[in-house]
C-alpha cells in the first residue's frame, strides 16, 4: 500500500501539473488522503498507521506530551486531541515505531493560490536566511514565491519590529518596583501553551500581545481584506496557533520550511537563479527574533531607547527547549532569579532549531546574527517603516500600542 509520504508527495506532483496530466490515485489510506486534502479537520500530528503499543504500558509519545494531548484505548491504539495538541513535535521524536507524523497543508494552500480572488502573500518568519542555500537572498526568494504565483512576501520581522515596541512599552509602563516582572508573549506558541495551560496562576505577568505571525495576518487583511495568508516558517505549532479560535481571523495556512522546499522542488524552481526584488523594511530587533535572546534582546535595547533615565532595567533570563523553560518557571516561583523579563523558546536554539529547519541551528543563528547586524535600523523605534505602518492602520503615537487593539491585542 502507497505510504503517506510516498501519497504526499505524488500528490504534490499532481497539483503542479496541468489536470489533463494527472493520473488516478489507487492503493492508498483513505484516511492519509483526507489528512492531506483537510489538515485543518486534524491536529498538527497526524497519525499515520497502527501502534501496536502494549495496552498496559506507558507509550513514549504520551509520555512526551506535557499536555495531555494524546491517550491510549484498550487495545494500545492512541488518539491525538486535536484541540490540545500543540504541535511541539515531542511524540514524534519520541515515537519508536514511525507512526506520527506532522501535517501538511501544501495541498489546500496551492489550490489558494490558484484560485484565490484576492492576493495570495507569502509570510516568511525571521528564521528564513540560509534555509534554501546560502546563495537564496531575501530578494531571491521573494520573486520564487511571484514566479509560484504569490503577489508577494512580506518579512514578518517587520511585524516583530511592532510587537518589540508593544512590550517594551508595557515594561516601560507596568514594571515599576523591583519585584514587579514580565514574561514575553509574542513569539513562542509552546511558551505561551505551557504558561496558559500548565502554569495558569503566572498569566497575570503576559501582555497581551499576538506574535508577529498574527500581527502580519492581520494587518494584512485590514489593508487588502480579501487577501489569502500564508505563513511559511520553521515550526510545527504554528499550524495549531493559526487555528486557535480568537485568532483565527489572521493566517489561513501554515508551511514549513520543508513544505515549501518541496514545492520548489516540484515546481522545478530553484530560488538561488531567480532575480533580485528587495524591500526591506525590518529593524535589527526583529530580526534576531529568531535565536535564543533575540526577543530580550530587542525589548532591552528598545526599553532603553524609549526611555534612557529609567531607574529599573530590563533584566532578562532566557530559556530554550521545554525542560529548561519548565526550570526558568520553577526557579521564577521559587524566588531564585533576579531577572524581571523572561523569555522562554519551545525549541533548542529558539526559531532556528525548530523540527521543520533545513540547516544546523547554529549556522542558522549565525545567519539570523548577520542578517540582524545588515539592518539599517537597530530598534522599531529609529525604523521609519514601523510608523508609517503604524499610521496606515489608525496609531497616531507608538503609545497608542498600550490601548486595546484588535490588531496587536489578544485577550488570553
Amino acid at each position: 500500500m502507497t505510504t503517506f509520504e510516498e501519497l504526499y508527495r505524488r500528490l504534490l506532483e499532481e497539483s503542479l501539473k496541468d489536470s489533463e496530466n494527472s493520473q488516478q490515485l489507487q492503493d492508498y489510506d483513505p484516511q492519509h488522503l483526507d489528512c492531506l486534502l483537510h489538515p485543518d479537520q486534524y491536529a498538527p500530528v497526524v497519525k499515520i498507521g497502527s501502534c501496536n503499543c502494549p495496552p498496559d504500558q506507558p507509550s513514549a509519545c504520551s509520555e512526551s506530551c506535557i499536555f495531555n494531548a494524546i491517550t491510549k484505548d484498550k487495545k494500545g491504539e492512541i488518539t491525538i486531541d486535536k484541540e490540545l495538541c500543540t504541535g511541539c513535535y515531542a511524540c514524534i521524536d519520541n515515537c519508536k515505531l514511525e507512526k506520527l507524523t506532522a501535517s501538511r497543508d501544501i495541498l489546500p494552500a496551492l489550490d489558494a493560490v490558484r484560485t484565490a480572488k484576492g492576493p495570495v502573500y507569502a509570510l516568511i518568519a525571521p528564521a528564513f536566511l540560509g534555509q534554501f542555500s546560502k546563495e537564496v537572498t531575501p530578494g531571491k526568494l521573494r520573486t520564487a514565491f511571484k514566479k509560484l504565483g504569490f503577489a508577494g512576501m512580506i518579512e514578518v520581522a517587520l511585524f516583530a519590529d511592532i510587537l518589540t515596541l508593544k512590550e517594551a512599552l508595557e515594561f516601560d509602563k507596568n514594571i515599576l518596583t523591583e519585584s514587579d516582572y514580565q514574561l514575553t508573549s509574542c513569539c513562542c506558541p509552546m511558551w505561551i501553551g505551557m504558561i496558559r495551560k500548565i502554569y495558569k496562576e503566572l498569566m497575570p505577568h503576559v501582555p497581551g500581545a499576538v506574535s508577529p505571525m498574527i500581527a502580519s495576518g492581520r494587518t494584512i487583511k485590514v489593508l487588502h481584506p480579501d487577501a489569502v495568508t500564508i505563513f511559511i516558517g520553521p515550526c510545527l505549532a504554528k499550524k495549531a496557533e493559526a487555528r486557535e479560535k480568537d485568532i483565527a481571523d489572521a493566517v489561513d495556512y501554515v508551511l514549513t520550511f520543508q513544505e515549501v522546499r518541496d514545492i520548489f522542488e516540484f515546481a522545478h524552481i530553484n530560488p538561488a537563479k531567480m532575480k533580485e526584488s528587495e524591500k526591506d523594511h525590518s529593524s535589527r530587533a526583529g530580526r534576531i527574533y529568531a535565536r535564543t535572546g533575540g526577543v530580550s534582546e530587542a525589548v532591552q535595547k528598545t526599553v532603553s531607547r524609549l526611555n534612557p533615565d529609567r531607574k529599573i532595567t530590563v533584566r532578562t533570563k532566557q530559556a530554550d527547549g521545554v525542560p529548561a523553560c519548565r526550570e526558568m518557571i520553577n526557579q521564577l516561583k521559587e524566588g531564585k532569579t533576579t531577572a524581571n523579563f523572561f523569555e522562554g523558546m519551545g525549541c533548542v536554539g529558539g526559531c532556528v532549531g525548530g523540527p521543520k529547519v533545513m540547516i544546523d541551528r547554529l549556522e542558522g543563528r549565525e545567519n539570523v546574527n548577520n542578517y540582524g547586524d545588515a539592518a539599517t535600523y537597530p530598534t522599531p523605534i529609529d525604523n521609519p517603516y514601523v510608523v508609517e505602518l503604524l499610521h496606515r492602520l489608525g496609531f497616531d503615537t507608538v503609545e497608542s500600542l498600550l490601548e486595546h487593539s484588535d490588531i496587536f491585542t489578544r485577550d488570553f
